[in-house]
């Protein structure tokens, strides 16, 4: 058993949307199996209500037991309630469709990169900002994988002498950050793959990517970033490689930044 969770985990780190897609199968035809033979065994009938909660709480429970994470956790606990709710309203069945390929182009690294779209929250906005006023007014940052752009705009604002670039290969992610960036003077954001973008002239670069690519990443920052550049990770470590300094965030998360600095 133990062995079957590690594998399943490892195919989490990998293919989080993938993983989450078994598990509500998996539980759908469990459930389903135990519906029938409960109809035969005795009048007993649960409502469709209650069938989809503990479907959407027995999902949850096997997305944490494998290591999904907590964004996942609640997608696995309203996918199904949250359907039979909305079955219910008079709502067209194109928008429900509209919903899934909404959320596949916000989400689109997920299958090509194993990165889901993970949110930079207020309280770690503040501490990254803590740690750039150590590099004073004039530097360059790129965020690898800026998502929508909150972050990459905020602190944009908070830095206007410095410059700060964003690459993002999600679709809608990105039409959403290039809009939200295109006013703003010394921030830009590229249609860019992260491994193809050159970090030879950045003073930091910052992500909140998933455990899968960070070796990887790693290659490629000490290839690239000049001698005393920073890479900063949010929450995820680079396997075998003890950052310089760590700021822990005390958030729902458990979020942590993870600081290396090159040379």
């Amino acid at each position: 058993m133990a062995a079957f969770q590690r594998t399943l985990h490892r195919l989490g780190e990998r293919y989080p949307a993938l993983l989450a897609l078994l598990i509500q199968l998996v539980v759908t035809l469990s459930m389903g199996l135990a519906i029938v033979a409960a109809a035969h065994l005795s009048a007993w009938r649960p409502s469709p209500l209650a069938a989809g909660l503990l479907h959407g709480l027995l999902c949850a429970c096997l997305a944490r037991w494998l290591g999904l994470s907590r964004w996942w956790w609640w997608l696995n606990l309203l996918f199904v309630p949250g359907l039979l709710l909305a079955s219910g309203a008079p709502l067209p069945s194109w928008l429900f469709l509209l919903g899934f390929v909404l959320l596949l182009l916000l989400n689109w690294n997920s299958f090509g990169e194993r990165v889901p779209l993970y949110l930079t929250g207020a309280g770690t906005r503040n501490e990254l900002a803590r740690l750039l006023e150590a590099r004073g007014e004039h530097f360059s940052f790129v965020d690898l994988g800026c998502g929508p752009a909150g972050s990459l705009l905020w602190l944009a604002r908070r830095f206007p002498r410095a410059q700060f670039t964003g690459v993002e290969t999600a679709p809608l992610s990105f039409a959403i950050a290039w809009l939200r960036c295109i006013a703003q003077r010394n921030c830009r954001v590229r249609y860019q793959n992260l491994w193809r973008t050159d970090l030879s002239a950045m003073d930091v670069a910052y992500c909140f990517l998933s455990p899968a690519p960070m070796l990887a990443l790693w290659d490629k920052a000490r290839a690239e970033l000049p001698a005393g550049a920073w890479l900063i990770s949010n929450t995820f470590e680079i396997p075998g490689v003890p950052p310089q300094r760590v700021v822990e965030l005390k958030d729902w998360r458990d979020s942590r930044l993870l600081l290396w600095e090159i040379g």
